[in-house]
């Protein structure tokens, strides 16, 4: 009798442990894989990032589940950027995020098959590159954010501060989607006000400062640059010889004006971090399909000034910001630095 009672409390234990566990892991909360992989490593790109991390935590918190998120940078390296997606295919990710053009564009090809949705984050024309087949309705497993550029309204600020600029530079890299569509537009809008335009190109950082001493043995009375992050990752090397100069660089994301451009135009990154990462949250949590999920866009409507910039070039700070309102929803300060706190 003795030997039952024992064996009939030990059942009894293993049946509570049991159970015990199996509600310990019935509170755990669902985790969802997500492979990030950045083109490069610039202060825009970075604030991307960092929000949607911010965002999903948030999301996490109010929803009861978790985020595993892997993150990578490619530093511009097609080869690399590659090795990154192909781990995250290995790693069964729930889904991928690429931040910038050429990795939403790699990220696209490398899923026609796995069908892994992609949200793409700071691609500047989705619908040239032939990620989507409209911004309403993407078609696939692929959709996103976009920091589409109003050339036009860049433009403008050039001739507000200087209207008898006749020389304006255009910097950019060619390889870069991105700088594909605003260039063409930059190029038609100069050459119908009658201003001479030439182009600089450069493919890497070194080519970039070789590029921006040119423009400034050529004399010219501005650069437009828009949302290119072969550029961008340059700009700390250049400002103070374009400055020197006083030569303005007008830009297409705040963060050059951060790393010393005199302006930076354009969308609010941090915003579109967050905005991403809802659209995440849609897609792995609210069965939403990227296919019918339309891009997000954004108004083009906040100038920022590098003040250290502006008194260098020579332009009065008080005078800039007069000129520039009629053309933007607000004109914000900033001094140089490498990020974004």
């Amino acid at each position: 009798m003795k030997k039952l009672t024992a064996i009939l409390l030990s059942l009894a234990m293993m049946i509570s442990l049991f159970s015990f566990a199996a509600a310990e892991g019935a509170g755990d909360p669902q985790t969802f894989e997500i492979g990030i992989c950045n083109f490069v490593d610039d202060a825009s790109l970075n604030q991307i990032i960092k929000n949607i991390r911010e965002r999903l935590d948030e999301i996490g918190n109010e929803r009861g589940v978790s985020f595993g998120i892997s993150e990578d940078n490619c530093n511009l390296d097609g080869s690399v950027m590659q090795q990154i997606i192909t781990n995250f295919i290995a790693d069964d990710v729930d889904l991928m995020v690429g931040v910038a053009t050429p990795v939403a564009m790699t990220m696209q090809g490398m899923t026609e098959d796995n069908q892994i949705p992609v949200v793409f984050a700071a691609v500047s024309d989705p619908l040239g590159a032939g990620l989507v087949q409209s911004l309403e309705a993407p078609g696939a497993n692929i959709t996103g954010t976009s920091d589409y550029l109003d050339t036009a309204a860049v433009l403008n600020l050039i001739f507000a501060a200087n209207p008898d600029a006749k020389k304006v530079a255009l910097l950019y890299n060619p390889s870069e989607d991105a700088s594909a569509a605003p260039i063409a537009a930059a190029k038609e809008i100069l050459s119908a006000k009658g201003v001479e335009v030439k182009e600089y190109t450069g493919a890497n950082p070194s080519e970039v400062m070789m590029a921006a001493e040119a423009i400034v043995n050529d004399e010219m009375d501005a650069v437009f640059t828009p949302t290119d992050n072969t550029i961008m990752s340059a700009e700390l090397s250049i400002y103070e010889k374009l400055a020197e100069a006083k030569i303005p660089h007008y830009t297409g994301a705040d963060s050059f004006a951060l790393n010393g451009a005199f302006l930076g135009y354009g969308v609010d990154y941090a915003n579109l971090g967050r905005e991403t990462a809802d659209m995440i949250a849609a897609i792995l949590l609210d069965g939403a399909s990227p296919a019918e999920t339309p891009v997000k866009t954004f108004d083009n409507g906040t100038a920022t000034v590098n003040t250290e910039t502006c008194a260098a070039i020579g332009f009065d700070l008080e005078t800039i910001k007069t000129a520039f309102a009629p053309f933007c929803t607000q004109v914000n300060e900033i001094t140089t630095a490498e990020s974004f706190e």
